[in-house]
């Protein structure tokens, strides 16, 4: 059986410092008592401990591998030409983007 988890005085100081309290404005031992309580919940919720991954229960997905980065021929600029007749001088023209005054 586990040893069960309590405050010890430098832990309490340390909590005490971190929540900005003086010893002065609180009783210190309610204080110990409730951060006990505190740690005895991790205790009950450990006996609920479900270690099995939770993205187990989804079907994984294979994603494509990347292309390579290796140089390839492109599109012919002959076969652009026929595809559309917006095809001028190595570019497409296409309608203007921004408005006026720009």
């Amino acid at each position: 059986m586990e040893a069960k988890l309590t405050i010890d005085e430098r832990t309490l100081d340390a909590l005490l410092y971190l929540s900005r309290l003086s010893p002065e404005s609180a009783n210190l031992e309610t204080l110990r008592e409730q951060a006990n309580q505190i740690v005895g919940y991790f205790d009950i919720l450990a006996a609920y401990d479900d270690s099995e991954n939770p993205y187990d229960a989804y079907p994984t997905v294979q994603t494509e591998e990347l292309r390579g980065d290796g140089i390839v021929p492109s599109l012919n600029p002959g076969g652009l030409k026929r595809m559309t007749g917006e095809f001028l001088d190595g570019y497409f023209r296409v309608p203007k983007v921004l408005g006026e005054g720009v």
